[in-house]
């Protein structure tokens, strides 16, 4: 009986040991809300109904490590995005994909950093827009059609991505996502670096990012075509679907002063021209945003962002918008909010169908077609697993 009392003690030893070891997680997010639109069509009829990912894309996922000894691990995860509403998986630029919010699989080193390969997100996404409004209230705080990709609109297929160390609260970050294409490497193809850097209350950020369409024997594209997802959503940037290339500059900066956390940031996006996109000239959108919250009370978290947005090139438009939210805290993993945001838009745009006519508002990342201003406001729950 004392041999199998040993036995069985050893046993548990080496069970536990396994377990600290080796690891899988299954974790998600659901978001739910009702939200109203005013002006949710360019003719100004409005809308209520319930919409499924405000603060958080709704999504579920695994994500595990094995230790490999050294300070080495083998690392995967895997993100399936759904919409509340129907049960439907998540759409990206079109199409619907099992685990189209993360796929990736890699090595993780704490001397030498992280190294992964599948569908990721990009530098700016990682290291940039943590120290956004964006990280707080979502979507509705989102850049006019998120044509600098604020609110993660876009993801990378083949990517080849490394993650450095943290450095005296310096992180570099490193993507290269392959084309595929046999004979035409550039096609396709997507890149991007960027740095981050903390000290106390003080976080600094800055990237680039370029997204190539692939080519066409065609004389002329139908669409985008790449390794990323593409940044189009709603009118503000449909036209420009036939790209030669998008290309993103961000900086950001954040200060936490006690309850008070004050951010800005500047992005510069580029729709590229050439012979075979169905636009002359390169679109360019530059945004400024600022963003100030409020934690009132260790549960209630209160925001204000303005974001203004100017396009040139080919057509010229500009678009203010101001955001507000409350976020309020009912336990570790349930919340419930309160978003809204107003926006304004002059000027002209280019259509899908290769037309300018006045320029529409359109909040955030949320694709709706209004007239010249746009309201939305949103009362949801989120809950974490």
């Amino acid at each position: 009986m004392k041999k199998s009392a040993i036995t069985l003690a050893l046993l548990g030893a080496t069970i536990g040991v396994a377990h600290a070891q080796n690891s899988v997680t299954l974790y998600g997010v659901i978001d739910e809300s009702i939200q109203y639109t005013h002006n949710a069509t360019p003719t100004g009829t409005n809308q209520v109904g319930l919409y499924s990912g405000n603060l958080s894309g709704s999504r579920w996922g695994l994500k595990g490590s094995e230790d490999l000894g050294g300070g080495l691990k083998a690392i995967f995860q895997l993100e399936d995005g759904f919409n509340v509403n129907n049960g439907k998986m998540g759409s990206y630029n079109g199409t619907t994909s099992e685990f189209g919010r993360q796929a990736y699989v890699g090595l993780q080193s704490d001397r030498y950093g992280t190294f992964t390969l599948g569908r990721q997100y990009d530098p700016l996404v990682d290291l940039v827009q943590g120290i956004t409004a964006d990280n707080y209230f979502g979507s509705t705080f989102a850049t006019a059609g998120d044509v600098d990709n604020y609110d993660n609109s876009s993801r990378t297929n083949n990517a080849v991505k490394y993650v450095s160390p943290l450095f005296g609260g310096l992180q570099v970050e490193g993507m290269y996502a392959l084309g595929g294409v046999a004979g035409q490497t550039g096609s396709g193809q997507t890149w991007s670096l960027a740095a981050a850097y903390a000290n106390g209350p003080i976080a600094v950020s800055a990237g680039y990012y370029v997204a190539d369409n692939a080519s066409t024997t065609a004389a002329l594209r139908t669409g985008w075509s790449s390794t990323s997802d593409g940044t189009f959503d709603g009118p503000v940037n449909t036209g420009y679907a036939t790209a030669k290339s998008i290309n993103i500059a961000r900086v950001a900066a954040q200060y936490v002063a006690g309850p008070y956390t004050i951010g800005a940031s500047y992005s510069n996006s580029q729709y590229k021209a050439d012979a075979q996109s169905a636009f002359a000239a390169t679109e360019k959108f530059n945004t400024g945003q600022a963003f100030l919250n409020y934690q009132a009370t260790p549960a209630l978290l209160l925001g204000l962002g303005y974001s203004y947005t100017k396009a040139s090139g080919d057509t010229a438009a500009t678009y203010n918008q101001i955001s507000l939210g409350t976020d309020y805290n009912l336990s570790k993993r349930t919340d419930v909010y309160l978003v809204g945001a107003w926006q304004h838009a002059s000027g002209n745009q280019l259509n899908a169908d290769g037309t300018v006519s006045s320029a529409e508002a359109s909040i955030g990342s949320y694709g709706v077609a209004g007239t010249s201003t746009q309201e939305i406001i949103s009362l949801g729950i989120r809950h974490k697993f």
